[in-house]
């Protein structure tokens, strides 16, 4: 089976991998452009910076916050009314968009924005919904405004490589269909970024936890951990980040001018959940001893059955390249951070 994904040829081979071809770089007229006008608007001050932000899930609103405190002017999609108010509390302005049904033209903010971050995952079946608006992309952000284009993606399509150290010149196999699917919508936006002459850098992240979406939240909201989970559950190793990190990481290719890249997203300690969980654990016993539930021993047990998946995914390129110093280097970090800016224990809402 083979499909054209903006230009990149791709094929579901014998082996069930997806693999394809990759576009042609993109000519030193077009890189020379896009540098000129990137150094002209730093010149200026930077005072026209227009971010958009397609999915304000965890990591969209996240980013967005950030940049919104900034004085940048932040925009975006969400797909309810109610995460529409909220999104507009922070100063944000926000659509409710349906990327499989609606169309970019209601998006009034894209048009003009210098900086696009995409962070809707793509549908098993369909693939990434926004490269299947192909047009209507081209005539939305392929007018010169666009400086800069992130997608997030995941290390979920390096597949099972046995325990292995990963980096990002490592070849992806991706095991199940939604991995598959990643892999095939980052090849669809760097070849968009091709023939519109913009940098695109893709983030390959690791499982993001962070303030509300932790193993500390986890345990205190009492929730059993999902079948999936319990799988992931017999994996030795772990790629995770905090999301203040994976802010870091896109703030910082922002700054650096470079014809594009990807980036591995992870912190420094690729370690079991069973162990993340049992620490999580020994923090909440040891600040409100009595007053915790702990989780079901039955969530902390293995799963019956391996997950595969094996991999140590390593962080180097984005530390030397884009000059990242992780805040969070390790989970146990990160989670006595989210632990003491609690004042009690947090009640669900």
């Amino acid at each position: 089976m083979e499909a054209a994904i903006f230009g990149a040829s791709c094929r579901l081979s014998r082996a069930g991998t997806v693999v394809v071809r990759s576009p042609p770089e993109r000519s030193h007229r077009q890189l020379s452009a896009q540098m000129t006008v990137a150094v002209a608007r730093s010149e200026s001050g930077g005072g026209g910076n227009r971010l958009f932000v397609f999915g304000t899930g965890f990591v969209g609103r996240f980013v967005s916050d950030r940049f919104i405190s900034q004085g940048w002017h932040v925009s975006g999609t969400c797909t309810s009314a109610p995460m529409k108010t909220e999104l507009e509390k922070i100063g944000m302005e926000a659509f409710v968009f349906d990327a499989v049904s609606d169309q970019l033209r209601s998006l009034h903010t894209l048009q003009r924005a210098t900086h696009l971050l995409v962070s809707i995952p793509p549908i098993v079946g369909i693939g990434d919904p926004l490269l299947c608006l192909h047009g209507e992309l081209q005539a939305a952000i392929g007018d010169g405004n666009l400086q800069w284009l992130g997608y997030l993606s995941s290390t979920s399509v390096y597949g099972d490589c046995g325990g292995a150290w990963v980096d990002e010149d490592y070849p992806p196999d991706p095991e199940t269909e939604s991995a598959k699917s990643r892999l095939a919508a980052e090849k669809g936006w760097l070849d968009l970024g091709h023939e519109l002459g913009v940098t695109v850098n893709v983030f390959r992240l690791g499982g993001i936890y962070g303030p509300g979406r932790s193993a500390l939240d986890t345990i205190i909201k009492g929730q059993s951990l999902s079948e999936a989970q319990k799988k992931r559950e017999s994996r030795l190793f772990t790629a995770r980040v905090h999301v203040a990190d994976v802010y870091q990481a896109i703030k910082a290719s922002m700054e650096i001018l470079s014809s594009g890249r990807i980036y591995n997203v992870v912190d420094d300690d690729p370690a079991p959940r069973q162990e993340v969980f049992a620490f999580a654990q020994s923090l909440l016993e040891e600040r409100w001893a009595g007053t915790v539930c702990k989780l079901d021993n039955n969530d902390m047990k293995p799963h019956k059955s391996p997950s595969g998946c094996e991999k140590r995914v390593s962080n180097a390129r984005l530390k030397k390249e884009l000059g990242v110093s992780l805040l969070y280097p390790v989970y146990r970090l990160g989670l006595r951070n989210i632990l003491e800016s609690w004042d009690s224990v947090p009640k669900e809402p």
